[in-house]
């Protein structure tokens, strides 16, 4: 719904809803009714995929081994070309809301076949893998196009943080709801609870698209562009003839690479820590290493869901987007930087902490924001090329750099060395992406909106 102008606050009296989520972000009145179906709506998608995260585990490690989900995002990656071409091709025949319901109906019935299957006895360790990793992307990457869609570039800036609350709450929440119906039952069982968590979904975005496209037509006089489909055209070429798209895939492919290979060295460490401490402290080695998983993903949960809902706002609003785009690379230079001095465990746990938290709250809600002035079939069919072949690609070329560093007999530290290399790429692409945008949005006249460099 497009809101009325203005910055002051919601009072409580008049608009109570506007007035308390004003606690997390900026919302006018007749904006909150929206933004809390969007911020529900990604809610039940990221607990549905934690509860499949927590299902696709034990089939994996158990159907094909640590080595085979290692190399799986090869197989992902050859699987999203496919994927992200036969996603533009329905999204220039339908309108969006039968996109949504399309794509979502499709894979609430794969799962629905993978119960039937599973029950049956049938493997499915590395089909299952491979089908999460294109649901996850597919699905996260098509809800953000939707929310863009939605919103005008100023709206989603003020609103975006306000929803991404919903997706740091939804991983949690799946992840808590997947471990006792596991426990009591099967893999299987949480594919089913997770088709209908998917299924709901549907009516909320057709709730939205009514809302907004009814709105839109109001003030045009007619029939909605949000009733058309995008305009035609390869997903991948739109991508590769637009300097802004190409500066978005960067970000995507860096970010990916970093966090990978950070992760690879992590648990390289973690490794090494485990066999030297553990009979110290009379346990095994997988004991010691449970637990330190579970501390860190621990911190990683409850410091993301604190600050997509206290800070990052206010980062955005008082920084401004350029700002708060730099901020994630910047401080994984700094978190690499000190480990390659100090490389130890422990400061490496602290920068992979902080990192992925500024990565799942602020520097997600960014990038979705920088979709804010992209055409409409940029913000469903390039997106989906650039969250999904780009991310995964990302993966393999991560898993590049660990086999070639296998190799040569590469130490901890040198992969380190090579994250610090990363993220100054990082920041030079995050620099050029954050000008780009802001030209566009004063292309478009929103110039309220550029910052400073």
């Amino acid at each position: 719904m497009r809101a009325p102008g203005g910055t002051v606050r919601s009072r409580f009296r008049e608009h109570p809803v506007e007035f308390l989520l004003g606690l997390f972000g900026e919302v006018r009145p007749g904006e909150a009714p929206t933004v809390l179906l969007l911020t529900a709506n990604i809610f039940l998608l990221l607990t549905a995929y934690y509860l499949l995260k927590v299902a696709r585990e034990p089939l994996i490690l158990l159907g094909g081994g640590a080595e085979v989900k290692s190399y799986a995002s090869v197989g992902q990656s050859i699987i999203l070309v496919f994927v992200a071409n036969g996603y533009g091709w329905l999204a220039a025949h339908v309108s969006r809301i039968k996109l949504i319901a399309y794509v979502t109906s499709f894979f609430a019935a794969n799962l629905v076949l993978f119960w039937g299957l599973g029950r049956a006895g049938v493997p499915l360790g590395v089909p299952f893998f491979l089908w999460v990793g294109v649901f996850n992307i597919v699905t996260v990457a098509q809800f953000w196009s939707f929310a863009a869609d939605t919103y005008t570039e100023e709206q989603g800036k003020r609103l975006f943080p306000i929803i991404g609350i919903g997706s740091s709450v939804g991983a949690v929440s799946g992840s808590m709801l997947a471990e006792p119906i596991v426990r009591e039952s099967s893999p299987f069982v949480l594919m089913v609870v997770a088709a209908f968590v998917l299924l709901s979904t549907l009516g909320i975005s057709w709730a939205v698209h009514r809302r907004e496209a009814s709105q839109a037509r109001r003030e045009v006089g007619g029939k909605s562009v949000h009733d058309e489909p995008v305009a035609k055209g390869n997903a991948f070429a739109l991508v590769a003839r637009d300097r802004y798209l190409l500066l978005l895939a960067g970000l995507i492919l860096v970010l990916n690479v970093i966090t990978k290979t950070g992760d690879y060295v992590l648990d390289r460490m973690l490794i090494a820590r485990a066999h030297a401490e553990a009979p110290l402290q009379g346990i095994t080695a997988t004991v010691y290493i449970g637990q330190f998983k579970a501390r860190y993903f621990d911190w990683i949960n409850i410091l993301e869901v604190v600050f997509q809902s206290f800070f990052v706002s206010r980062i955005i609003k008082y920084a401004g987007l350029r700002a708060a785009l730099l901020l994630v690379p910047l401080a994984s230079l700094a978190g690499y930087g000190t480990a390659l001095v100090v490389p130890t465990l422990g400061v490496l746990f602290v920068t992979r902490i902080t990192e992925s938290t500024l990565d799942y709250s602020l520097s997600q809600t960014v990038r979705n924001a920088l979709w804010l002035v992209t055409p409409r079939e940029a913000k469903y069919k390039a997106k989906q090329v650039v969250d999904t072949f780009v991310w995964r690609a990302g993966d393999v070329l991560s898993a590049g750099f660990v086999w070639l560093g296998a190799q040569i007999a590469a130490k901890p530290r040198d992969f380190i060395a090579v994250n610090v290399v990363g993220a100054l790429v990082w920041v030079v692409i995050a620099f050029f992406a954050g000008r780009a945008y802001a030209r566009r949005a004063l292309a478009a006249g929103l110039a309220e909106v550029v910052e400073p460099p």
